[in-house]
Parts: structure tokens; sequence; C-alpha cells
């Protein structure tokens, strides 16, 4: 993460608002930086601009690795390691061959996108979130627009959530600390003091 990042945040409490204000903001050439919801909100990935998931190319890739390895360690198996005759079929049976092959496709395709979803996403065992707004988690959408990445000032990007009906705005910086946080004093913290909604900070 970077360093000594200053954002603007802006609290919805409506899914339709928010839409509408992603689209509002967007078409005045506002860069949003990311959107926080306590659920998935329909079209809100259209309305920021998202280009389409890999995650099915990746799910096909997977999944045919999976059958592959499966009809060649059966071939290998049955075959040419240790053929036997198992009811009258032939030692490379393909009819014989597909629940297996059915199985381990489904279990590479699975953990594959999982791991695939986790690496991409930057989501580390020891990764510890940058939380703009606890809300997020309970009952309020966040809007968080950097501002390294617009021209205009905090007072009009302020002006411009209000415009949109935020309830709320304000200012969010996050040090180098914030930024890099110690996993380890992470935990501690979050199983000492617990996770509060109603609280801004990290720690």
């Amino acid at each position: 993460m970077e360093s000594n990042k200053h954002f603007v945040v802006g609290i919805f409490n409506d899914q339709d608002i928010l839409i509408n204000a992603v689209k509002k903001i967007r078409s005045e050439g506002v860069k949003i930086h990311e959107v926080y919801s306590p659920y998935p909100v329909h079209h809100l990935e259209h309305a920021l601009g998202y280009k389409r998931s890999h995650m099915p190319v990746a799910a096909f890739f997977f999944g045919l690795t999976g059958t592959i390895l499966a009809i060649l360690m059966q071939t290998l198996m049955m075959g040419v390691d240790w053929p036997m005759i198992i009811g009258g079929k032939p030692f490379i049976s393909i009819p014989a061959f597909v629940p297996v092959t059915f199985e381990l496709t489904v279990l590479l395709a699975a953990y594959g996108m999982g791991f695939y979803f986790f690496i991409t996403q930057d989501l580390g065992p020891t990764r510890v979130p940058r939380i703009f707004d606890r809300r997020a988690t309970d009952d309020k959408h966040v809007m968080a627009i950097d501002l390294s990445e617009n021209t205009r000032s905090e007072d009009e990007l302020k002006v411009l959530l209000e415009s949109v009906e935020a309830e709320e705005s304000y200012r969010k910086d996050f040090t180098d600390e914030e930024n890099e946080p110690s996993f380890g004093k992470y935990l501690i913290d979050v199983l000492t003091n617990g996770v509060t909604s109603s609280s801004r900070q990290l720690n």
C-alpha cells in the first residue's frame, strides 16, 4: 500500500442514491478510488466502470487442467502401471473414468478460483485491511475518493458529495503505520478491544 494517502469519504444510506451518486460523480470527471458496501449492490460494478472479471476464464483453465490430470492419472494407473480387468471392462475405459474426472475437474476449478482471487486481490493471510469507515460492515455505503488522483480540492469534493445526497462527508488520512500496520499488533488489538461499527479508526 502507498504511504500517506489522503481521501475524502462520503457516507450513503441508500443503494439507489449510491448508484446515482457514482454515475454523477464519474460524469464530473472525478475518479473514485473504491466503494464499500455491507452487501452486494446490483450494477454497482458497472457504474464504477469495472471491466469484466477474468474469473470465468481462470475457472475454465483450472477445470481443464483437472480434466487432463484426471484422465492422465487414470490412464497411467489402470492402463500402464497396474492394469486390471474389473467387471469385464477394458484397461482404459473412458466411461468408467467419468466420475473421477468430474470430481477432479470441480476440485481444481474451485481451489484454483479461490487462490486466484486471493492472489489477484492481494488478500494474503497477514494482510491488514485499510478501513475507511467501519459502518461499511454494518448498514452504510462508503465512497472513497483519493485526493492525489483528482485535481479538485477537498472542499470541492465535499460539496460534490453533498450535491449527490451523501449524508456525511469527511477527510480520511492514512499514515505510514496505518498503511503498513503490524499484523500481530492488529490481531491483538481486535482480540482485546473488539470491532465497533461506529469507529472510523484502524486502531
